[in-house]
């Protein structure tokens, strides 16, 4: 019965602006997004779930509505801001496969999702209609696993793997399973918990089980998410012995306060799900207006600290532009800012810039944004 239940969920989806009720008033700056769009058709995909529509409010800064309805901002690109703001295309040696570190890969399993957040950095692959990962995609992979030993860990992303049917991801994992010479540790990153909760059927939870080591990782970025719905779908998970993380954005006037950021991660340990990291936004185009300065997420992890415990606190983290990597933010990898011209893929204005060493030891640069 709840297969079926999450089909009509699934075919409700609102796509389009005409799919949106007829009492949801749009803002000036929602409306002048949905205006360009329909001109231009080549802005990044919507969609929004049904059951995440019914828990946004009214208020056209509803920190929920901030996430998945587009504004006018997104069709602005600051100078600095890139389609693939981690050069995974650069990283990829095989399609839907990026290999940035040496002891583990991402395998871009669909493009599609639930929902489209509006933050996402991955808006180069997502919601391309490039359809799922075919199976001689996924056949080269495992040949490509099998002739690097040093990989110990696979991510599988997209896209949203969960967003496939039972069937196919089922397939990928006893592929995966059954045709490399070593048991990976395998981690599945989904929304899905949050944005369509009705999708952890016990079927996929038992089918999930069968293959741990497995972690989910999912992205609640505000205690409002946190919903009977969510917690019932993150229980199934944890109670079939899967451990489940979160890796939270840091988006503006949505969650960068100190008393929202200890909510969530404090209601995530409430639910067995353990706060793994907050990003800092990354340089994506048209993404600036979720972005806070980096000062001010210095303030906001010290002020955390203070307030919340360790087993609360998540690593504050940056993946570096240009794919210099995932490192935390902290003085030991901060060099210093910096008033002087640099170079990301193109010539930018005069600007303070923060100087990041990557785990390659070369110098990164991350943008000072402060008013």
């Amino acid at each position: 019965m709840k297969k079926e239940q999450v089909k009509r969920e699934w075919a409700r989806t609102i796509r389009t602006r005409q799919d949106l009720p007829v009492s949801f008033s749009l803002s000036l700056k929602e409306k002048a997004y949905f205006d360009a769009q329909e001109l231009q058709d080549t802005q990044f995909g919507f969609a929004v779930t049904p059951y995440y529509f019914s828990l946004i409010g009214e208020d056209y800064n509803d920190p929920l509505r901030l996430q998945c309805i587009p504004r006018e901002e997104e069709l602005h690109t600051k100078p600095y801001e890139v389609q693939d703001p981690l050069s995974e295309e650069h990283f990829s040696p095989l399609p839907r496969l990026i290999h940035r570190y040496p002891d583990r890969v991402l395998v871009l399993l669909t493009d599609e999702c639930a929902l489209y957040c509006r933050h996402c950095f991955r808006r180069y692959f997502a919601s391309r209609r490039r359809g799922a990962l075919t199976l001689e995609q996924l056949k080269e992979i495992v040949v490509y696993l099998n002739a690097h030993e040093e990989v110990h860990e696979l991510i599988l992303s997209g896209g949203d793997p969960l967003t496939l049917s039972d069937e196919k991801i089922s397939q990928v994992l006893n592929i995966l399973r059954s045709e490399i010479d070593r048991s990976l540790i395998i981690r599945l990153a989904s929304r899905i918990p949050v944005v369509l909760p009705e999708r952890i059927t016990p079927s996929l939870v038992e089918m999930l089980a069968e293959h741990t080591p497995l972690f989910v990782i999912t992205q609640f970025n505000h205690p409002r998410e946190i919903t009977p719905e969510s917690r019932s779908a993150i229980s199934a998970l944890v109670s079939a012995g899967l451990p489940v993380l979160n890796q939270a954005v840091l988006l503006k006037n949505v969650n960068d306060r100190e008393d929202i950021l200890a909510e969530l991660f404090q209601t995530l340990l409430e639910i067995r799900v353990k706060p793994y990291y907050i990003f800092q936004g990354d340089l994506a185009a048209g993404t600036s207006h979720f972005r806070i300065a980096l000062s001010e997420g210095f303030r906001l992890m010290r002020s955390l600290r203070r307030r919340i415990s360790g087993l609360a606190m998540p690593v504050y983290a940056v993946d570096l532009p240009g794919g210099g990597g995932k490192i935390p933010l902290s003085e030991n990898y901060l060099l210093h800012r910096r008033e002087e011209r640099h170079e990301l893929g193109h010539e930018i204005e005069r600007e303070g810039w923060y100087t990041f060493i990557g785990p390659d030891g070369n110098p990164y640069y991350y943008p000072d944004e402060s008013e």
